[in-house]
């Protein structure tokens, strides 16, 4: 064992790296096969990089030797789909590993990769008009391009059952999935009922933009927050509860006697390898107001995104191409979120996380696609009392910041 070795074993940050096993340097070189002690399974996480690239170039020689189509949309769509391949297959091999090893980290380097995919078409998206936007969509499916009918969600709010039932549709199951999924990233009661009830504050703030944000009170407050946002809460924060107190036994699944056994640990490589439960302490330090605060707008800016981009694009609310964005955007926050509060609270971990750092500029450039495709859509400016609420709330935030932080540090200053 060389000098410098012996000096990192005796170091602290190796002392470090025992007691907590998710800090920076980990996360950035603890390969997952060094957590593996099954046999059974051992071959999936050994790299195999030579004999992808093997069996990747005589894909491409066999494809390059075959006839070639006679239709060009045919030809290009192969094209793209076999340079999509390419590329996740590369980030497979050579993206490094994040916080989450389950049910593989290859399957989390695919979802980087798909991120890193999208990020790329949205900064091509960018660098094109309105018009030409819709047209590559209605490209890709020949049923949008089309625009979208205005339909607004206030026109009978008298409170009664049938009108209550008028609204609910299939998109209830899918406003409850999606809270529940905002419930396992956020891993926080508080912090997901001031984001349920900021949504609602947002809907009607920019009910003058969108129609569709033009709902009844019932349909705010009884059906969106009090029924399906807390229904999707619920159940989320009753999921992480449960696997804050679970024991994580890994045993090999040529370990497990009973072929009952087998089918339970292998239905288990689905589930976290471990948890942690967030504890955000928005009012601990500055630091942490403003990060709770971040990550409170990147969220809302995700929702808003959603709707603004189908009206912008001309995608009707059911196309799968809706469902495709929200998934992937859960698959990317989930490690994202991990890697945010790894950089809030961790004291040895000086670099923020690669999913974090993508699950942001995404969210953000889906922003400045809209600013751009949004201008002359929205004539109608904001009522006063959308200035006004907005005023004071942002004063009241800057008064609680000076309040909490500023004056105690000014105090504590003077006195030492």
């Amino acid at each position: 064992m060389s000098s410098s070795s012996v000096e990192y074993l005796k170091s602290e940050q190796f002392s470090n790296s025992l007691k907590d096993p998710l800090n920076a340097r980990s996360l950035r070189v603890q390969p997952a096969s060094h957590m593996i002690n099954d046999p059974a399974v051992e071959f999936f996480y050994k790299p195999h990089t030579l004999t992808v690239l093997t069996a990747m170039l005589f894909a491409l020689v066999y494809f390059a030797l075959s006839p070639e189509a006679d239709d060009t949309a045919t030809n290009i769509r192969v094209g793209v789909g076999a340079a999509v391949g390419f590329f996740l297959a590369f980030a497979m091999l050579q993206f490094r590993d994040g916080p989450f090893i389950r049910p593989h980290p290859t399957f989390w380097r695919i979802v980087m990769g798909v991120g890193v995919l999208y990020q790329l078409l949205l900064v091509f998206l960018l660098f094109q008009s309105k018009r030409d936007a819709r047209y590559i969509f209605a490209c890709i499916d020949p049923t949008l391009g089309v625009p979208l009918p205005e339909r607004s969600y206030a026109d009978n709010c008298e409170l009664s059952w049938q009108n209550m039932k008028n609204q609910m549709d299939v998109f209830v199951i899918y406003h409850v999935a999606g809270w529940y999924a905002k419930a396992v990233v956020l891993r926080d009661y508080w912090f997901c009922w001031i984001l349920s009830v900021m949504f609602e504050v947002m809907e009607y703030s920019l009910q003058h933009q969108l129609p569709n944000f033009a709902e009844c009170w019932w349909d705010h407050w009884v059906l969106d927050v009090l029924i399906c946002n807390w229904a999707g809460l619920y159940l989320g924060m009753k999921t992480c509860e449960y696997l804050e107190v679970k024991r994580y036994s890994w045993r090999g699944v040529k370990e497990i006697p009973s072929l009952k056994g087998k089918v339970k640990r292998t239905v288990q490589q689905f589930t976290p390898h471990s948890w942690t439960k967030f504890e955000w302490s928005a009012t601990h330090n500055f630091k942490n107001f403003l990060a709770v605060l971040a990550l409170l707008f990147l969220f809302l800016q995700a929702e808003l995104n959603s709707f603004y981009l189908k009206y912008l694009l001309w995608i009707p609310p059911e196309h799968p191409m809706n469902a495709i964005r929200a998934t992937l955007l859960f698959f990317c926050s989930a490690p994202g979120v991990r890697e945010a509060y790894q950089y809030l609270t961790d004291k040895n971990c000086k670099r923020f996380g690669p999913q974090a750092w993508l699950t942001i500029a995404m969210i953000m450039t889906e922003s400045v696609i809209i600013i751009k495709f949004g201008r002359g859509e929205f004539p109608n400016p904001a009522p006063p009392h959308v200035i006004v609420f907005w005023s004071l709330l942002t004063t009241v935030l800057v008064g609680y910041a000076i309040y909490q932080f500023a004056i105690p540090a000014s105090i504590k200053k003077k006195s030492e």
